[in-house]
């Protein structure tokens, strides 16, 4: 798979991606290796760059997070982005009976692998953190893209599609406030007084 291509292919033409996709041979190992790794990659190094080397301004206040707790915060949003997307996939495939799909992992972790991939390439705004807005447009495309891929990929029936796609949706909203507060138990954000004020 090349990783730019799939990328392209996944934002440009998603129903004919999925079904290409749902007929791919591949392993969790694959999925994490030739893409999820490498492109989650992407937010986390953009957000260290902006708010710690580039920095941002607040109420004209200008501001950096100190590099150490910085690089920590980035390697910490890597390897939970990493999990949260296993954790989706777990989920999307343990719900798949109680809505008339097919039970399958590979499937649900191609459906969380290959969905984010908007929000994973918009992460790129992260260098400038004022344009973090945009990002959250990407974001809402990346769910356009689950839904989309919901019916192919987990054979949902048209119309259990919606009804998965939002509990799907509340279940990662969960997963996504879970971690966020494991990843702030571990690293605490700087108080005022610590942050680099130039």
């Amino acid at each position: 798979m090349n990783l730019v291509e799939r990328a392209k292919e996944i934002i440009l033409k998603p129903k004919e991606t999925w079904e290409k996709i749902k007929g791919e041979e591949t392993t969790v190992k694959d999925l994490y290796m030739s893409y999820a790794g490498i492109l989650a990659i992407i937010p986390a190094v953009a957000t260290f760059i902006g708010m710690s080397l580039i920095g941002t301004s607040v109420f004209g206040i200008h501001f950096r997070v100190p590099v150490v707790s910085g690089l920590v915060q980035a390697i910490l949003q890597y390897v939970l982005t990493l999990v949260g997307v296993y954790v989706v996939a777990f989920v999307i495939d343990a719900l798949a009976p109680s809505f008339d799909s097919k039970k399958n992992m590979m499937a649900a972790m191609k459906l969380a692998v290959f969905s984010f991939t908007p929000a994973w390439i918009a992460g790129v705004l992260g260098i400038i953190p004022i344009l973090g807005i945009l990002a959250v447009i990407a974001s809402l495309y990346s769910l356009y893209l689950f839904y989309v891929g919901l019916p192919i990929l987990m054979e949902t029936p048209k119309e259990k599609v919606l009804g998965y796609f939002v509990v799907i949706i509340v279940v990662s909203i969960i997963v996504s406030v879970v971690i966020g507060a494991v990843a702030g138990m571990v690293v605490r954000v700087p108080a005022a007084g610590s942050l680099v004020i130039p």
